[in-house]
């Protein structure tokens, strides 16, 4: 039997801010996966969560099975966005002001491929139309495929993304500084970006 479609809120200000503890544990754990690796804590996570609360721009798309938040999806103006990402536009001559961009989707591994991940593209198109952004934006995490650490059998996600209408952006990218899973210290990763232009 097919298990139903998980159901997804669009959450900003104060709907955000009672769904919060349960998304930065989403975050951490997901994460923690290649092919991030990322070694977080609580503490930083909840505040990193809470900033998109505080953004009036900002919106989390949450899905949820039953009450249990199991994945969520952020967006917000990329002038707003904090970190690297807006200067990275800006040194190759675009306009942050005209971009939604799309920090981060995650999702539970037991939930994936009943549809949250197109569910959360549609919706954070659909919130930066509404803020009249012409662009959305998101980068990820550029790793060796032959790093000895991938998992057997790991498809990268760039044929679901250029299906969605994105196109990978080589000329650009940022640097993110996070701890490893086993490191006792942050270290630099790049991120390249894909784009797409939104009707």
């Amino acid at each position: 039997m097919t298990p139903p479609p998980l159901r997804l809120e669009t959450l900003s200000g104060e709907a955000l801010r009672a769904a919060l503890p349960g998304l930065s544990r989403l975050r951490l754990a997901v994460f923690a996966e290649w092919p991030y690796l990322y070694q977080g804590d609580a503490a930083h996570e909840a505040r990193y969560v809470a900033a998109y609360a505080e953004d009036p721009g900002a919106a989390v798309v949450v899905a949820f099975d039953g009450d249990a938040p199991v994945g969520m999806a952020t967006c917000q103006p990329m002038e707003t966005a904090g970190g690297p990402v807006p200067g990275a536009f800006r040194a190759r001559g675009l306009d942050p002001a005209r971009i939604c961009y799309f920090g981060e989707s995650v999702l539970l591994p037991a939930y994936r491929g009943r549809g949250a991940g197109v569910g959360f593209f549609a919706a954070r198109e659909a919130h930066a139309r509404r803020l009249g952004l012409t662009e959305a934006a998101f980068c990820a995490v550029v790793r060796n495929p032959n790093d000895p650490r991938r998992p057997p059998g790991h498809v990268p996600l760039d044929g679901f993304w250029r299906r969605r209408g994105y196109a990978p952006r080589p000329d650009l990218s940022c640097v993110f500084h996070w701890r490893e899973t086993g490191d006792d210290r942050e270290t630099p990763h790049v991120l390249s970006f894909w784009l797409k232009a939104l009707a």
